[in-house]
């Protein structure tokens, strides 16, 4: 296509490569826009984003986990929301390097490989203890569509203010706007998936059926109806995480 435009959901920060493709730009739910660098991180999002972009498209990328966001970003996640970020800058010349590699590289495996060297080179040290908080909030939110703040904190063993400042760092947002974002989330995946009619997942954490819509359209943008019967690109490919076995309970689920 001469122009590439969709709609993409809110999600884990993302990083990546543009190998193929021009004018790439995404336009964020608070309406900021921005221009794509070759490679680039994004920040977690908070509601759907508009892609665009022009020519043939190939990008390469891989999400960042909060544990991994803990162990690579020199910033809180918080001051990272709906925000687009080069990567050269934050990085240096590994980047350029590995956007060369991507570029020349002949198959999908050899980029799982150059990306693979990457991230083990970014990732300095392992942080015990942001892989142990993070892993109790994901099992947090993939355990309902609507989880209760208090048994975070009780689960956590820390106080509400440091589970509220830690979510900031590592997620982007309080553990509030967490379950909102991640149960719409899941509930698209239910839709489009068949698992759960839109009846039953009101009933599991939305107020009636106007906050389900409402949820889900900020979140997703998207409608139940645009879910069950006519998903566009991204988001079909975005489900399709959900199949991977061996990544974390919340991915998995999302």
């Amino acid at each position: 296509m001469s122009v590439f435009e969709d709609v993409d959901r809110a999600d884990y920060a993302q990083l990546r490569f543009n190998l193929k493709g021009r004018n790439g730009r995404l336009t964020f739910i608070d309406g900021h826009s921005q221009a794509l660098p070759d490679a680039y991180v994004v920040g977690p999002t908070t509601g759907n984003i508009h892609v665009y972009g022009e020519g043939e498209i190939h990008v390469f990328g891989v999400g960042v986990l909060p544990a991994g966001w803990g162990a690579i970003m020199p910033m809180d996640a918080s001051s990272a929301v709906n925000r687009v970020f080069d990567a050269a800058e934050l990085f240096g010349a590994m980047i350029p390097q590995a956007l060369r590699a991507l570029r020349d590289a002949a198959s999908a495996e050899a980029r799982v490989y150059i990306g693979n060297r990457l991230i083990e080179r970014l990732v300095a040290y392992e942080n015990k203890t942001v892989r142990d908080f993070t892993n109790i909030v994901d099992d947090w939110l993939a355990a309902s569509l609507w989880p209760n703040v208090d048994d975070l904190v009780r689960k956590a063993g820390i106080s509400r203010r440091q589970v509220e400042r830690n979510c900031n760092r590592y997620y982007g947002a309080p553990p509030i706007l967490l379950a909102r974002k991640y149960r719409a989330a899941r509930a698209a995946v239910r839709l489009a998936n068949g698992q759960s009619d839109m009846n039953d997942l009101i009933a599991m954490g939305f107020y009636d059926q106007s906050h389900f819509i409402r949820e889900l359209k900020h979140f997703t943008g998207l409608t139940p109806t645009t879910i069950q019967d006519n998903l566009p690109m991204l988001t079909r490919l975005t489900i399709r995480r959900t199949e991977n076995v061996g990544i974390s309970p919340l991915a998995a689920s999302t």
